[in-house]
């Protein structure tokens, strides 16, 4: 399937205006690069990256066992520099990593060098893969669908490469969560809300764009952590003061203002 596929990877020119400003941010934007101490490219940069991700969203190894998938054909949409499928690959899953930016694709091929780990990554518009049908077991796709041009298209793409009884984890932001609420009330901007798309969901649209799945579980996550790139005075306000009084609410409260909407989907 390698050279056959590798000769159906996307070409930028083909791309819609909006995908087209898509490519060009993400090729522009790698995710969490702020808080990396070791220089682009090297395994101490993917590393930082790494224990950033899974200290921010510390629920996702809870919710996501990436050790049950060995032997199982993972496809992730969106792969970034392959943080969480190095997770997958590491556990013995076989692994394709797919993104619309090609220094994501680059990097995520160095990630897995370095690691000694095997994967294959292609640049492709996930609203339009190149795959046959029912051609994997899982499909990942974590926050992605917001940030693409039109999420539904997507979603048919994830549903029509799952193979039937195949499971499809997909995650989008919550509108109406603690996070959206809080950025608005102390005016600090949202990551990447500068994207050319950035569509938040509640759960309901979410249940809705996943309609053709025959069986949907929705589990709302991401609650507040310490903030390590915000300073000052809002930094003290929300580390010292917002986040120890959340963790005082019961969790059966404040359960649907997660801000991440998180969708275990099968086919």
């Amino acid at each position: 399937m390698t050279e056959e596929i590798k000769n159906k990877q996307v070409a930028v020119e083909s791309l819609s205006p909006k995908l087209k400003e898509i490519h060009s941010y993400w090729n522009d934007h790698i995710h969490d690069l702020a808080i990396a101490k070791h220089p682009v490219g090297t395994l101490g940069f993917f590393d930082d990256l790494d224990e950033y991700r899974f200290d921010k969203l510390n629920y996702l190894p809870h919710v996501v066992d990436f050790s049950a998938y060995k032997g199982k054909k993972v496809l992730e949409i969106g792969c970034g520099v392959g943080i969480d499928l190095v997770h997958f690959a590491e556990n013995g899953a076989i692994v394709t990593g797919v993104d619309l930016a090609d220094t994501s694709i680059d990097l995520a091929k160095k990630n897995f060098e370095l690691r000694g780990l095997n994967g294959e990554f292609y640049r492709m518009d996930g609203e339009a893969l190149p795959f046959e049908g029912e051609s994997f077991d899982v499909v990942y796709a974590h926050g992605v669908l917001q940030y693409t041009e039109n999420a539904q298209k997507m979603v048919n793409e994830i549903h029509r490469v799952l193979r039937p009884g195949g499971e499809a984890i997909m995650m989008v932001y919550n509108r109406i969560s603690w996070l959206n609420a809080l950025s608005q009330v102390m005016k600090v901007d949202l990551e990447h809300e500068d994207a050319p798309v950035l569509k938040k969901y509640s759960i309901g649209e979410f249940k809705n764009l996943l309609s053709n799945f025959d069986r949907v579980k929705i589990v709302p996550e991401r609650f507040p952590v310490k903030s390590r790139l915000h300073k000052g005075a809002k930094g003290i306000l929300y580390n010292g003061i917002f986040v120890p009084a959340f963790k005082i609410v019961p969790k059966f409260l404040v359960r649907p203002l997660g801000w991440h909407i998180m969708a275990f989907a099968y086919k």
